[in-house]
């Protein structure tokens, strides 16, 4: 039997295993029962009652988190050279194309997302190997492939993020630091399941949210009451 640390222990009596907490709630008992030395991450999982083996039920989207994340997103962009100013402008960590191409088909990631533009895919597809098991490959439907760069890499810096369903029907995601206070946390949580809601397949029959779990970094999980977002996007 797995012995409980003091602190899982301190947190897990601060949590009443009944009890359906409301978001505002749930933040604000988050920030009690994180108790590592660093700044954890807050993280949200939802539960859907989708069947992701069917293409109709496939959930998948972006938001971009009132908050942002908490974490300095680092953006590199492949684009021809009339793009580079805009993406400089805008923010971009790195700006390139032959060379960085080359750089990772070295082997070199040390990036969070990747930017393009439809025109160099062609060059940016021989990559799917080394990008795509990582989940940085470029993608139309996530915004990182498009003519306006400028807009794309100012999204992502202010804290937009894509998220899809897993093969067990489960979102799972990131949306802010331990650091930030309850109500920062609790508009993130909101507007990321709002916009779960808004992409409700219509192929999806029974209960949609069938549950939605706010976590930190090696606290427990705090379950939510998902009656708001069973049908509406009401405000918790």
């Amino acid at each position: 039997m797995v012995k409980l640390t003091k602190n899982r222990k301190a947190a897990l009596e601060k949590i009443d295993p009944d009890k359906l907490y409301s978001l505002r709630e749930a933040a604000g008992l988050l920030k009690e029962i994180s108790s590592t030395r660093f700044d954890a991450s807050v993280d949200i999982d939802v539960r859907l009652g989708v069947d992701p083996r069917k293409a109709n039920q496939m959930v998948r989207g972006i938001v971009t988190l009132p908050h942002g994340t908490g974490k300095e997103t680092r953006v590199l962009v492949l684009c021809t050279p009339d793009k580079v100013e805009e993406a400089e402008a805008a923010g971009a960590d790195h700006v390139g194309l032959e060379d960085y191409i080359e750089k990772i088909q070295g082997g070199w990631t040390d990036v969070d997302v990747i930017i393009t533009m439809p025109p160099v895919m062609a060059q940016v597809g021989k990559l799917g190997k080394v990008l795509g098991p990582r989940g940085l490959m470029p993608n139309p439907k996530s915004g990182t492939v498009t003519m306006d760069i400028g807009k794309a890499v100012s999204e992502v810096k202010k804290g937009k993020i894509d998220f899809k369903v897993d093969k067990f029907g489960i979102i799972h995601n990131r949306i802010g630091k331990a650091s930030f206070n309850a109500e920062q946390i609790s508009d993130n949580a909101r507007e990321f399941i709002n916009t779960i809601v808004k992409l409700k397949p219509a192929a999806a029959k029974g209960t949609y949210i069938r549950s939605i779990y706010l976590s930190s970094t090696m606290s427990p999980g705090i379950k939510i009451d998902t009656k708001a977002y069973d049908e509406a996007r009401n405000q918790n």
